[in-house]
Parts: structure tokens; C-alpha cells; sequence
């Protein structure tokens, strides 16, 4: 009879490598919880000993800004970096996406760059000092860096690695985004707040895949995204809080129901996503188009 001789467990099969490598939902949500409590708990401490800092408006002062936001950035940036290098993944999820884009894709980048264009040049720039300024545009590019590698980097990836479509990918990936941002209720905010921005961000996330896949490469929506925030927090003045109309600004009341478009017309296209990536044909087009 003959034997069977089982193949040992390869470097890559073994241990968190391994799990990460299998891809799925579960084991990104497993990632994404162990990381956020990291990051969360890394912040509460950040704001239980910076007294005064961590309870003045937002764009105070920089010392605020840091404590608020960036600090914590930080330690998510240098988290996900240092995982993304010992797994090896930086070719792959920064290189030219494995799936042919469609022409309607260019609609995500296009809806989502319309209220950061009027928001600068509807915001008060000199509202606020420059340093402040500056170092809020700097964080804002460190949150787009720092969410677009987790969830559209990461998140599709190993959504791609089970062999998921691509309607599923860009709407787990999605949501798995706007779940991420109902954490705010342990930081403070209302329901009303968090509630509307979790339904914004699913929407919102939806674009960012499309983003991703229109313009071929993670670097695209970071910059995107990165570009979001700093003006959505510029021109309302705090985190997660949608300007939705009735500012004396002509420019920022339109950047607010702007807000609208990217909701629904995230929601709406997810409908018109097609397609499946080529699993390992990194910079080829997919199986199929959109």
C-alpha cells in the first residue's frame, strides 16, 4: 500500500502568518478588534494623562491636535506597517490592483473630491493658527494613510485570499469600516453623531473601493481620504462631525450636503460592482471587469 507523506507546514502556513496568509472575514474581523483595542486603549490612556488637552475643542491648540488625534495615528501607523513587513505584503497591497477598473468606477474618486475641493476654498483659513492648521492637514493624511491600509488594503486583500467577489469585498470591507467608526460612542459621542457618520462612512467606504480600483493603486485613497478628514475637521471643527447645511458659507453648506451624495452614491453604486480579482496575477488584469 502505498504511503502517504504529508508535506510539513511551510514558514508562511505556521502561526499568525499563516492565519493572516488564509485570508476570510473572520480572521480580518479578529485582526481589526485585536488592533482597534489597541489603538483605543492607547488613546483613552493618551487622554486620561494629558489633562486639559484632551477635553478643549479640537483645534486649540497643537498640543490638542496631537493628543487627540495624532498620537494615536501614529501608534496605528507604525502597528500596521510593522505586520504589513512581516508578512510581506507591501508589493501586493501597494502595487497596480489585480482587476481590470470600468469607466463609472472614476465616478468614486470624483463624487468624493467634490466637497474636499469646496471645502478649500469655502473654509476660513486663517481662523485658526498655522501650526494648527499644518499639523491638522498632516494628521489628516496620516488617518487616510492609516484606515486605506487597514481597509482597503488588508481587509480586501484577504477578502480577495478566501475568494470572495468583488461585491462582496467592497461591501465587507465597507462595512467593516463603518462598524469601526460606532467606537466613538466609548469616547463620547451621541448616537446622533455616531449613528449618521457610521450609515456616511459605509457609504463613504464604498467609494474608497472604488477609488482604489479606479485610479489602480492604495496611494490613490489615502490621499483621497487623506484629504477628507482635515477639511471635513477644518471646517466643522471636531472629529466625525458632518457639516450637513445651514452654514452662512455658501461654499461649506454646499460641502455639506455634499455629505448626502456620498452616502447614497456610495450605497447606490456598490449595486453595479462586478467582478472577481485574479488571484495571484498582482499588476494583471482580473478574471473579469466591473
Amino acid at each position: 500500500m502505498p504511503m502517504t507523506v504529508t508535506a510539513p507546514p511551510t514558514r508562511d502556513d505556521r502561526g499568525f502568518r499563516g492565519f493572516m496568509n488564509r485570508g476570510g472575514a473572520w480572521r480580518f474581523v479578529a485582526f481589526m478588534v485585536g488592533y482597534l483595542v489597541i489603538y483605543l486603549g492607547f488613546g483613552q490612556l493618551m487622554l486620561r494623562i494629558s489633562g486639559n488637552l484632551a477635553s478643549d475643542p479640537l483645534l486649540d491648540s497643537v498640543g490638542t491636535v496631537f493628543v487627540q488625534l495624532t498620537a494615536g495615528l501614529i501608534l496605528g501607523a507604525i502597528i500596521l506597517v510593522s505586520v504589513m513587513l512581516y508578512l510581506g505584503w507591501a508589493p501586493e497591497l501597494f502595487g497596480r490592483q489585480p482587476i481590470y477598473r470600468s469607466w463609472w468606477m472614476w465616478l468614486g474618486p470624483v463624487i468624493v473630491a467634490t466637497p474636499i475641493l469646496l471645502r478649500i476654498f469655502g473654509i476660513d483659513w486663517g481662523k485658526n493658527p498655522v501650526p494648527v492648521v499644518m499639523l491638522a492637514l498632516a494628521t489628516g493624511l496620516l488617518i487616510g494613510f492609516v484606515e486605506e491600509l487597514l481597509y482597503r488594503g488588508f481587509a480586501v486583500k484577504m477578502l480577495r485570499d478566501a475568494g470572495h467577489g468583488e461585491w462582496v469585498v467592497a461591501a465587507l470591507s465597507s462595512l467593516f469600516f463603518a462598524v469601526s467608526h460606532s467606537v466613538n460612542l466609548f469616547s463620547g459621542q451621541s448616537i446622533k453623531t455616531v449613528g449618521p457618520t457610521v450609515i456616511y462612512t459605509f457609504g463613504f467606504g464604498v467609494l474608497m473601493y472604488l477609488s482604489l480600483r479606479s485610479i489602480g493603486f492604495l496611494v490613490g485613497a489615502m490621499i483621497l481620504h487623506g484629504l477628507t478628514d482635515p477639511t471635513t475637521f477644518l471646517a466643522s471643527g471636531g472629529i466625525d462631525v458632518l457639516t450637513e447645511g445651514g452654514s452662512s458659507n455658501a461654499l461649506l453648506n454646499a460641502a455639506g450636503l455634499a455629505t448626502f451624495v456620498v452616502t447614497f452614491g456610495g450605497i447606490i453604486l456598490l449595486a453595479f460592482i462586478r467582478g472577481r480579482a485574479a488571484k495571484g496575477d498582482e499588476g494583471q488584469p482580473g478574471t473579469a471587469t466591473a
